[in-house]
């Protein structure tokens, strides 16, 4: 952890001086703790809170293991209800009511976090809290928000201002602050009363979502979005809306509705729901957030330090060091398992387009690996994406290449290289389709023996693989020649060899002639029915002899 961040609340005219003197202070063993799991909470009027607050309920004691990161500045005689704590933009608090603004009251927040701290035991939850009321979608995003407040109303340029009138740069900030000390989940979202629900407000409340995740580097593979339905009971506004946000699945990777079914207004207005709805509302926010999200525990994770979360961070694992997948090189000849690559991480063992493993099997990184109807495969593959393996070249020699692979286009491809060089030639899947894999030849390559570098290298989408095998190619009389074929001369002893150069046996003879024919009766009796065979004299001269043996022509 850095040494400024912990000495903040301490000596800040130290940690000033030392930002003076241009030294750099930053964290290097530190990592965020994998149990304090935080959300972000976003939207109008519904989400900054309009539900009742009763202060011996919501805001006499510190809930449960539930922190807030204060989005504003404000002091407890500001804020509703009766707290007594103040707040400072940037710090955690216990999540106590209003956390969006001073005169807000009870959202859906309070009691989602809540809910997901009694369903969790052993996590803590902590909320980043940025909403406005009345406020369009165009709030929230980055290239729009600057216009659309330059002609607002003047009570929501008020609000703004808690958010320095930028909400979006806001969330940012403070979520790069609280990934420093836990991991986020995900989002709840209640906007849409200001705004129609179609098409162009689903796409606009897709890019607010998929611009935080790219300015926090975020994956949205693991970063669930949870939507709330509009008030539908007695005297609405907006019930109609609902069959548009509930379209919103169709934008989103990981995506579930908190539906507002039998929950009631507030009485007073179309809008809003009153606390009992706040409440419900809010878990089952909890109840859908909890089909989304990795509820993993880490039992060697401390416990979140709920006064300073810095200081409950865990030790950063030392890094992967580059090599091969499992300590020993894959052997050549042999088949190479595709998601077997080297270790070392991104940029070493690896370079992949996409974020997280999409796959969601076998190895915690950004390769895509799946399992079909057969082993883990590496699938999702792109144009320039690599993998490296070190293997282990058994001896000099030809090999003939080949691949298990599957796509639909038939054009998904890839090509090897063994230590920066070429080899083979490019394999590309049959066009199947990603369920039937193929084996495709890669044509020859000739390896030198000893430890070498792998490279595959995908030359064009789609293309699932499973492995690579290589065989020595066989040589058939190559193996033997050296060999002279002369007249018999007398031997003691002589092996017995296939058309493939393979020894399959010794006998003893006096000359040539009886060596062949105890060859085609051992052949027949003890080996194989027939085929083609070679007598070799054993003898140690230059002149060693060989004679061909016909059991019978296959």
């Amino acid at each position: 952890m850095g040494v400024c961040r912990n000495l903040y609340n301490v000596v800040p005219a130290f940690c000033l001086a030392l930002g003076m003197l241009g030294v750099a202070v930053q964290d290097v063993d530190a990592a965020p703790n994998p149990n304090f799991h935080i959300y972000i909470a976003y939207g109008q009027s519904n989400m900054a809170g309009n539900g009742e607050i009763v202060p011996a309920e919501d805001q006499a004691t510190d809930p449960k293991n539930f922190l807030m990161l204060a989005s504003h500045s404000a002091n407890a005689r500001q804020r509703s209800g009766s707290t007594t704590q103040s707040i400072e933009t940037g710090k955690w608090y216990p999540a106590i009511p209003p956390m969006f603004h001073p005169t807000e009251n009870l959202s859906p927040a309070d009691y989602f976090g809540r809910a997901m701290v009694d369903s969790l035991p052993g996590v803590t939850v902590g909320i980043i809290p940025v909403a406005i009321g009345a406020v369009a979608i165009k709030a929230f995003d980055k290239d729009q928000y600057q216009a659309y407040f330059n002609s607002a109303e003047s009570y929501i340029k008020n609000w703004a201002r808690d958010y320095d009138s930028n909400p979006y740069q806001r969330i940012v900030d403070l979520g790069k602050k609280a990934k420093e000390v836990g991991v986020i989940k995900g989002f709840i979202f209640h906007q849409g009363e200001t705004d129609g629900s179609g098409t162009e407000w689903q796409n606009a409340v897709y890019k607010t979502y998929k611009d935080f995740i790219t300015a926090l580097d975020l994956d949205e593979n693991e970063v669930a979005f949870v939507a709330g339905e509009m008030l539908q009971e007695g005297n609405n506004c907006c019930s109609s809306k609902n069959g548009g946000i509930a379209q919103l699945k169709n934008k989103f990777k990981k995506f579930g509705l908190a539906s507002s079914k039998g929950l009631q207004g507030n009485g007073k207005d179309p809008y809003h729901f009153g606390r009992a709805g706040v409440i419900e509302l809010g878990k089952r926010y909890c109840s859908e957030m909890l089909k989304l999200i990795d509820k993993t525990i880490d039992p060697d994770a401390p416990a979140v330090n709920l006064v300073d979360p810095t200081q409950s961070t865990v030790p950063d694992e030392p890094p992967e060091e580059y090599g091969p997948y499992g300590d020993a090189p894959a052997t050549i000849p042999g088949t190479i398992e595709a998601e077997n690559y080297n270790k070392g991480g991104a940029d070493k063992g690896y370079y992949d387009l996409s974020k997280g493993n999409e796959g969601g099997k076998f190895r915690k990184n950004d390769v895509d690996l799946y399992q079909p109807n057969m082993g883990i495969v590496v699938g999702h593959c792109q144009k320039g994406e690599w993998l490296k393996y070190t293997v282990s070249v058994a001896a000099d020699g030809e090999y003939e290449i080949s691949a298990l692979v599957a796509g639909e286009n038939g054009t998904g491809s890839f090509k090897l290289y063994m230590d920066s060089v070429e080899i083979g030639t490019e394999i590309a899947n049959d066009g199947s389709g990603f369920e039937t894999f193929s084996v495709v030849s890669g044509g020859k390559a000739t390896l030198k023996a000893g430890e070498h570098e792998l490279k595959l290298e995908i030359t064009n989408d789609w293309i699932d693989i499973d492995y690579v095998e290589f065989k020595a190619v066989s040589s058939g009389t190559d193996n033997l020649v050296t060999l002279r074929m002369e007249n018999p001369v007398k031997e003691s002893s002589f092996a017995i060899v296939d058309m493939q150069g393979r020894k399959l046996g010794v006998i003893q003879a006096t000359n040539m002639a009886e060596a062949v024919e105890k060859t085609k009766k051992n052949v027949t009796q003890n080996m194989v029915s027939g085929g083609v065979y070679f007598v070799v004299s054993n003898t140690k001269s230059k002149h060693r002899t060989m004679q061909k043996v016909v059991i019978y022509e296959k």
